[in-house]
Formats: C-alpha cells, sequence, structure tokens
C-alpha cells in the first residue's frame, strides 16, 4: 500500500527510533516518477495532526492545502522560461498558444507558492522528523552498553544516541514505513542552504531542465543538503558502509537503506538524462528535432515519461494517425479550429485526387486526429484528467483467460494456483504488493486477464471540461466544426489517455511492488546473516539422504575439517552406523549436531532424537538443530568450494557447509548467491539488476559493520568488505601467504592495487586481533616471522613515499577509523587512559566519569572534532576486546526431542523462529518438519516489542516467538498459526 510522508517530531539531543528495512518501499510512496500517473494516495491533512508525536508541531505541516503534493514540479521561475513539460508533436506549437501560457503562468505562480514537499516543509517549520540509526554497528553498540550507561544524568544523553519509546497511536502497520529524517540541517552544523556551485555543476553536467538535487530530494523525501552531500560523496567514490558508519554528520544520521534509496535514485535520474541526450541526438540526426521538442524531452522526470515523448517518432514504428494528418497539411486547419473557426472552410482542403483529401468527411477526420493527438500530449489536460481519477474509485480486476480454461480441459496446464485470481476485484489504492506480483505472473504465464476500470463519470467531466473550457474555441464555431472537436475529445480519451492512464497505474503498482519485494528480501538477508554465530565447540554438519546415505562433517571450533564420513541410517544395520556415530562423536568430544532440511531430513532427526534419548552418547550432553540447507548443493559445486576443499567430493562439501552455517553463518553464506539462500518471495518477478544490487549492498553492509579478521578471514570474505573486490582480497591473500600476518592497518597500503581511496574505504572494517597476531607468530619459526618486515620495504619500492610501521596498534582491533586515531589519543589523554587499555574496566570507568562532567558535544568541541566521531571512538575505546555486534542477536536452536505433525492440536502453544517472511505473513518453523505460516492479520500491535512496531511486517527470519496453533490442514501439509508474543 503506498502512503505520503507524515511529520513527526524530535527533541535535539534524543533521537527517535525507527528501526525498519523497508526503504525501497519508501522511495514509492515518496513520489518517484511522480510526474507519471500512479495510484491516489490518501490526503495528509487530517494524518498529519493526528500522527505527530508532539501535539503541538503539527500546525506547520498541514500549510500547503492542496490535495495532492505532487502536482508541484518545478520552481515557478523554471516554469516560466521552458517550454511545456508535456508530451507534444512538433507542430503543435501555434495551437492555443495564448490560452497555454496563461495557464501556465497562472499555475506558475499558485504552485510556486505550495510546492513545497516533506523536507521543505520541516525546514520552514521547525521541528524535525524522526532519523534512522546506523542499522547494525550504531544500534547494537548501544545495547551492548545499556546497562552501563543507565541512569546516568542529563549528560549521560549527549554519550550515546538513546532510543524513544514510539507511541502506539504512530503505528501503522501492514503499510511500508517512511523514512523519518531530521529535516533541521542546522543542528548538526551543516548548510541548510545548497552551494550553488556544485548544483549548477551538477545540472550542467547532465542538461536537463530540471534541477538534480531538488528532484533527487522530492523522489526521496530527504532533505535537499543531505541530498548533495550523498551525491558528492557518491561521486568521491565513497561506498555506503563507510558513509553511514564514519560520515553519519553529512547525511544527517541516514542508515544504509535510506542511502542506497537515494543512491538508487540518484542512479536512475543519471541514466535518464544520459538516455535523454541519446534519443536527442537521434532525433537530430533524424531532422525531426524541434527546439520546443528537445525542451519536451529535457523536462522528462522518469522513463515511462521520456517514452511517452519519443514514442511517435521512433524507428519502425508506424505512423500514428496524428502525423499522417499533418503530412497531409492539416495541421494548419486544426490551429484555426481553435483559433479563428468563424473563418474555417474544410471544404478548401479537399483535394480529390489525395488519399485521406478526397471528401469533406476525411478532411474531417484528420483534424479530428491531429486534435486528440495535442489534447493527449497537453500537460494541463492530462493534469486534469489524473486529478478527476484521484477523486474517483479505480480499481483493478483480473479474471481466468479463455485460453487458459481451454488448456485445462485439455490438461496441458494446471492454473489452479492462480484461484484466487480468477475472479479478483480490487481498489487501486488498497491492493497488497504480492497481489500485484501474482496477477502479473498471472498474466505473463497467460492464465489471467487484467484491466483498469475508471469510472465512467471520469470520461464524462473530462469530456464536458475540455469541450466548454480548454479545448473550446475562442471566437463562434458553426455547429459541424463542434461536433469534430466533441469528436477529437472523445476519441483522445479512448484511444490514448485511457490506455496512457492504464500503463501509468501497472507501471506505478508494479515498480511499488516490485520494491516491496525486494525491501523484504533486504530484511531478511539482513536478519539471516547476522545470525549468531556459535562458537566454542565441535560441531558435526549433516547433510541427509536415502539412496548415498547421510554425509557428515566433523569442524572444529575454528571451523577445520577434522573427519568427514557418510553413513546410512535409513538401511539394515542400523546399530552399526550408530555406533560409528558415537566413536565419531567421543573421538572428537562432538556435542552439537547441524542437521540440513533437505530429503530424509525428518528420518535423520528421528534417528538422532532416538539416541539422544537413550542417552546413547554418554557422558556427553549432545543436541541438534536443524538448518536450511538452500544453495549448498549449489556451492559444493562452485569454483570457489573446489578451491577451498579440492580433495573433497561434492557430497562432503555440502555437508562441511551445512556445519559451518551455524558456526559463523555470515562468513559461510557470502559464498552463496544471496538469491539461493532461500529468503523472499517473487524473486523471479522482480528486476535482476535492482535485486542483485541491492542483495549485493546489504551483504557489504554486513561483513563490514561486523567487521573481519584480516589475518584469518576467507579471500571470499573479503571481497565483501567496503572498498575491496575480488583482485583487493586477492591480492591480501597472497600477501598473506608469502610475508606472514599483518602487524597493523598501515600495512594494507604496501599491497597491490590498495590505492589511497581503497584504503579510506576498507581501513575501518578491518581488524587486527591481538590474540590471533600472536597464535600466527608463535606457529612460525623466527625467521619466517621477521621476513614480513623485509619484504614490506621491498614491496614499498613500487609505491613512492609509502611508509609503514612495523608494530602493533591497539587502536586497530576498534572499529575507530585511522584518519580518527589522532583524536582518539588526544581524548585518551583528557580523561587519562591509555590505548593498552581499550576495553577494561579502567578505562570505561574514565570515560563514564568524563562524560559525566562534559557532554560529548563540549568534548568533541575541545578536541575539534564532530560528535559523531567522538561518539564512535568512545564505542571503540570501551567494547570488549573481540566485540562482536551478532552476540545481541540469536543463534541456532539446538533441542534433544521431536514432534510431528500428527502431535499437534489446534490451541496449542509452541515456540519457533522465524524462518522466512513473505508479504502475506511470516512462516515459523515449530520443529514439525514443515513451517507454519502466521498471516499478516494475527500479527498484531499488542504483540509486538515496541521497537519493532515501525516495520511493515515486524518480523524477520531468525526471531523466536510464541504461538497458537490455529489449524492444522495434514492433506495440504499447511499449519496456520497465532502471533502470542516475540521472545527477546
Amino acid at each position: 500500500m503506498m502512503r505520503k510522508a507524515r511529520a513527526a517530531t524530535t527533541k535535539a539531543v534524543k533521537y527517535n527510533d525507527m528501526d525498519s528495512d523497508l526503504s525501497f518501499s519508501q522511495t514509492v510512496s515518496s513520489g518517484k516518477d511522480s510526474d507519471e500517473w500512479g495510484p491516489p494516495e490518501p490526503k495528509p491533512k487530517a494524518k498529519t495532526a493526528k500522527r505527530t508525536v508532539e501535539p503541538k508541531a503539527p500546525k506547520e505541516p498541514k500549510a500547503p492545502k492542496e490535495p495532492k503534493p505532487r502536482a508541484a514540479r518545478k520552481p515557478a521561475a523554471e516554469r516560466k522560461t521552458q517550454a511545456p513539460k508535456g508530451p507534444k508533436d512538433s507542430g503543435s506549437s501555434g495551437l492555443a498558444g495564448t490560452r497555454r501560457k496563461k495557464v501556465e503562468d497562472k499555475a506558475g505562480e499558485d504552485k510556486g507558492e505550495t510546492q513545497t514537499y516533506c523536507p521543505q516543509k520541516a525546514e520552514k517549520s521547525g521541528p524535525s522528523s524522526r532519523m534512522k540509526e546506523e542499522r547494525v554497528s550504531f544500534i547494537v553498540s548501544e545495547a551492548h552498553q545499556a546497562d552501563r550507561w543507565a541512569d546516568e544524568g542529563s549528560s549521560q544523553a549527549e554519550l550515546r544516541v538513546k532510543k524513544e519509546k514510539v507511541k502506539e497511536e504512530d503505528f501503522t502497520f501492514d503499510e511500508p514505513c517512511l523514512k523519518k529524517q531530521k529535516t533541521s540541517g542546522a543542528c548538526l552544523g551543516q548548510p541548510t542552504a545548497l552551494p550553488s556551485s556544485e548544483a549548477q555543476s551538477l545540472r550542467n553536467e547532465l542538461n536537463m531542465n530540471w534541477n538534480m538535487i531538488q528532484l533527487l530530494s522530492t523522489l526521496t523525501c530527504v532533505e535537499q543538503w543531505v541530498c548533495l552531500n550523498v551525491v558528492v560523496l557518491l561521486r568521491e567514490e565513497n561506498t555506503v558502509p563507510f558513509m553511514v558508519r564514519y560520515r553519519k554528520e553529512m547525511i544527517n544520521h541516514m542508515d544504509a537503506d535510506a542511502v542506497r534509496d537515494v543512491q538508487m535514485v540518484y542512479e536512475e535520474l543519471c541514466s535518464l538524462a544520459k538516455k535523454t541526450q541519446s534519443v536527442i541526438q537521434t532525433l537530430k540526426k533524424d531532422g525531426v528535432l524541434t527546439t520546443e521538442l528537445e525542451q519536451n524531452l529535457r523536462s522528462c522526470q522518469s522513463a515511462n515519461e521520456l517514452d511517452h515523448v519519443y514514442s511517435p517518432y521512433k524507428k519502425g514504428s508506424k505512423l500514428t494517425k496524428a502525423r499522417r494528418a499533418k503530412a497531409l497539411g492539416l495541421e494548419g486547419a486544426a490551429t484555426a479550429l481553435m483559433e479563428t473557426p468563424h473563418s474555417l472552410d474544410l471544404r478548401a482542403c479537399v483535394k480529390p485526387d489525395t488519399e485521406g483529401l478526397s471528401s469533406v468527411e476525411e478532411v474531417a477526420t484528420g483534424v479530428e486526429h491531429i486534435l486528440a493527438d495535442m489534447i493527449a500530449k497537453d500537460p494541463d489536460t492530462l493534469t486534469y484528467v489524473k486529478t478527476l481519477c484521484e477523486k474517483s474509485i479505480v480499481t483493478i480486476q483480473s479474471s481466468v483467460s479463455k485460453s487458459a480454461l481451454k488448456d485445462k480441459e485439455q490438461g496441458k496446464s494446471d492454473i489452479d494456483k492462480f484461484q484466487l485470481y480468477f475472479d479478483f476485484t480490487s481498489n487501486i489504492q488498497r491492493i497488497q504488493p504480492h497481489q500485484t506480483l501474482a496477477i502479473n505472473r498471472g498474466e505473463s504465464f497467460k492464465i489471467l486477464t487484467v484491466k483498469v476500470n475508471i469510472p465512467d463519470s471520469v470520461k464524462s467531466d473530462f469530456t464536458r471540461w475540455c469541450i466548454n473550457s480548454r479545448w473550446r474555441p475562442k471566437t463562434f464555431a458553426r455547429e459541424e466544426l463542434n461536433a469534430i472537436i466533441r469528436n477529437a475529445v472523445e476519441d483522445s480519451y479512448k484511444r490514448l489517455i485511457l490506455p496512457f492512464l492504464t500503463r501509468g497505474y501497472r507501471t506505478k503498482l508494479t515498480s511499488a511492488a516490485e520494491k516491496e519485494s525486494i525491501a523484504m528480501f533486504v530484511r531478511n538477508l539482513r536478519q539471516r546473516l547476522l545470525v549468531g554465530p556459535v562458537r566454542g565447540c565441535v560441531i558435526m554438519g549433516v547433510d541427509p539422504g536415502f539412496t548415498h546415505g547421510c554425509k557428515l562433517a566433523v569442524l572444529s571450533p575454528t571451523s577445520q575439517i577434522l573427519h568427514t564420513d557418510v553413513v546410512y541410517l535409513n538401511n539394515p544395520g542400523q546399530q552399526r552406523e550408530a555406533d560409528k556415530l558415537r566413536h565419531l562423536m567421543i573421538k572428537y568430544s562432538c556435542t552439537r549436531v547441524v542437521i540440513g532440511n533437505g530429503t530424509a531430513c525428518r528420518e535423520t532427526e528421528s534417528f538422532f532424537s532416538d539416541l539422544i534419548s537413550r542417552r546413547y552418547f554418554h557422558p556427553l550432553d549432545v543436541s541438534y538443530c536443524i538448518t536450511s540447507e538452500a544453495g549448498a548443493s549449489i556451492y559444493s559445486v562452485s569454483p570457489e568450494a573446489v578451491k577451498e576443499m579440492p580433495d573433497l567430493d561434492p557430497n562432503l562439501r555440502s555437508a562441511v557447509s551445512i556445519g559451518r552455517r551455524v558456526q559463523d553463518p555470515l562468513a559461510e553464506l557470502v559464498k552463496i548467491d544471496p538469491k539461493h539462500i532461500g529468503i523472499g518471495t517473487y524473486q523471479h518477478d522482480v528486476s535482476a539488476g535492482a535485486l542483485k544490487a541491492a542483495l549485493g549492498g546489504v551483504v557489504q553492509e554486513c561483513v563490514s559493520f561486523v567487521g573481519v579478521d584480516i589475518n584469518i578471514c576467507s579471500e571470499i570474505l573479503m571481497r565483501h568488505v567496503s572498498g575491496l573486490n575480488a583482485g583487493r582480497a586477492r591480492s591480501i591473500a597472497e600477501w598473506r601467504e608469502k610475508k606472514g600476518p599483518f602487524i597493523n592497518r598501515e600495512q594494507l597500503k604496501l599491497v597491490k592495487g590498495m590505492g589511497p581511496k581503497s584504503y579510506q574505504q576498507c581501513a575501518g572494517f578491518i581488524r587486527i586481533n591481538p590474540q590471533t597476531l600472536q597464535s600466527i607468530k608463535s606457529s612460525l619459526q623466527p625467521e619466517a616471522a621477521a621476513a614480513p618486515e623485509k619484504s614490506a620495504a621491498k614491496k614499498g619500492k613500487g609505491k613512492t613515499g609509502v611508509s609503514v610501521p612495523n608494530s602493533f596498534n591497539p587502536l586497530d582491533q576498534t572499529c575507530i577509523h585511522p584518519e580518527s586515531y589522532h583524536v582518539a589519543q588526544r581524548f585518551l589523554s583528557l580523561v587519562g587512559g591509555h590505548v593498552d587499555q581499550i576495553g577494561s574496566a579502567a578505562l570505561r570507568n574514565c570515560v563514564e566519569s568524563k562524560v559525566r562532567t562534559s557532554c560529548v558535544e563540549d568534548l568533541a568541541r575541545t578536541l575539534d572534532t564532530t560528535p559523531e566521531t567522538l561518539q564512535l571512538i568512545i564505542d571503540g575505546l570501551t567494547q570488549p576486546p573481540g566485540f562482536d555486534i551478532r552476540h545481541n542477536f540469536g543463534q541456532a536452536d539446538f533441542k534433544r526431542g521431536i514432534v510431528s505433525m500428527s502431535d499437534l492440536k489446534v490451541g496449542t502453544v509452541l515456540t519457533g523462529r522465524v524462518e522466512n517472511t513473505a508479504l502475506f505473513g511470516a512462516f515459523v518453523d515449530i520443529g514439525v518438519g514443515r513451517s507454519g505460516l502466521i498471516h499478516k492479520s494475527n500479527i498484531t500491535l499488542d504483540k509486538l516489542p515496541v521497537s519493532q512496531r515501525r516495520r511493515s511486517l515486524a518480523l524477520g527470519p531468525g526471531e523466536r516467538v510464541e504461538v497458537r496453533v490455529l489449524n492444522v490442514d495434514s492433506q495440504r501439509g499447511r499449519i496456520g498459526l497465532d502471533l502470542i508474543r516475540v521472545l527477546q
């Protein structure tokens, strides 16, 4: 469902929290491609007043009284100096010129007053709307420090960002949550006025009639100064994780999803500008480009709008009726019909020997076609018809196609999966994203036919307005000429405008649904990657199977392969296989078993459960868990797997992958294409490029925010660190193999391909763990341990001016960026600490004492830095050594018994873990071999923690929940669940 932004406020110090992952859908709801037609949005007036956080603040946002803020597109000054934005044929400039100019000027004056969108309104009104925090590194550090910083007084509020409870009335379940950014730019010392040089250079570079920063701000609902900063940072090749963690003050504390949203829209606008330039060059080459047409092309703000203007001039397309009539010389007659109808004589245009002009009727038809084309491309006319549609109830309808019914009768296709949509009708405003995608899929399979129904009242009101107002001749016209105008209006609506509106509706709905689906993928993937690792124990990974047996892999606490084997648990001789299992478990002191959820999973689980219940592995206390094996078989035959485990059979590689998914989910799952991990829905119905970019960005975000130990992490994991790629990761691995472990971050500068920019982007996310460094050094021979220092000097030969120290820096194990080391050292001196005390209770007490007497802002001014940088330094110095943000996320659930589907009864209360979320609900693994579905209607406000009430579905993979069984359908294998509560 699409919504408009509503205002909200925050206090100066305490920032409201909005932990939401749905920024892709937010782009749609904020009005992207806003000049194209889309579903009408609810009016903001009443909601704005009701849903503000502070009761006195909402007066300002109510100031604009226009029914739809997207009606205003450009500043009035720009609009007056440009040709009308609406698409027109090159020859239509003479028609109703005076009338259109008056309407343009008046509209420019009116819209110039009311064109303020959410960022500007907030800047004028003063109150700031909610901001998003850094999703991983910032919020988790807050959770880690929650106990330490409790009850420390008002100055303590400055030390860290506190979450405020969201009022219940502000919860909007089942709708994409909106970006709530701080809108008072001056509060962080950022300019509220744009540097004109930057904005002008962008505009000159794109060579379009619109202002890039203004349009970007409108489409994303982010302040203009923030948009400008994001664009500048992107043009300087900064990555999203780097901006979110180390440039908070420049991006106004936006989270990664919001920054990617701005990045995506910016790239789309750049692509549009490039495509526009290409179209202009093509039309110029064909000799059909006019000044007015070029201005119309440069005024397009979306690809659909550009296509609408360009389509009549495309090569290979048949000539439109209007262009054929113009080619016959009837454009003058059409102009005369509107300007001086009293002097128009159609008989003068008749040419008996010319096809199309042989009679008065043919001439009248040609004039009608020209007028119909002009009406359909007139911006004021299109604006009016869209306004009429907004005030009407427009529906989308799907029905089963005749060809599908015929195929079913002949047994050629199975169409029952689309049975819900055989007779489906929904208001265009209320249709759900998953319904849109399902209808689109059915239509692509030729099973469904889809239609957009616009009420007849729109046509009658539109026709009346055109005839009596907009397209009324300037002087008296005879009845036969008035009939031509009536016919032209009706023909234009039926043949041109109605299909245009329908395409606009379908495009908007599909775009919104795709982005909502991608947002669901993004959130599911993030939560899957950030599942807590299970460390410090030996694990047995089991890839179950019947014919080829169950493949086993025993893994050490550091994921090294200790043993691999195959057992046949479903054949005669099970006792012998059980003895083999007991021998392996006791030999390697293995207490955890991880079973893949593929074929023979239930039988394998039953076998282990029976052995555990009989205490067969005594004295070991053995437990097991079920994990998804999606993508394991694909990975097992990939080049990466062959390189990593060259001597293992592919089936055994799958068992290793299954075990490592529980030991360190992030390190293992990054080896697999995110599309194969088994998350999200409708992945084949959305844009493959957009999905790949979004999922790749999430992987980079998670890997970077968690951080990597550069001396032990895999080459595949390094590829996903901010600033690194496959080539640089390979160079780092080769450097590590030849010269030993990295002593400090500075040595990264010596790696081939690591320039200043790459080093800046990756340095803060790379860790030098002293324990790892010591263990590697102790395993090396003394001469080998000294080798890196000698070779480092040789390596520096190719990089003039590069000199790096050879000693360990304790700050290299923290999230503090090297560019801030000097600030960290001054801060340590200020509080009376030392770098060797990082993470200790003594240093923590020193920091607390200092912040208790001086707030972060005052300390930042003393140290000549920003509060955001100082807060990050405080987090890095006070977090314990080896701090992992994933410790605050749930781990895999291990169990000892088994429950089958036949044991379930309606009303039974169970605990489970969310396995996947879709646009219509959440699938929960309750340990019976079949996931149950909590429909979104059962995920209600009172059942959710306060921190999760702003998310569209509020649940994600890995979250533990308590559920009640509503119904069990054994034949179809379906279990209906009701959410009782989310377990913390």
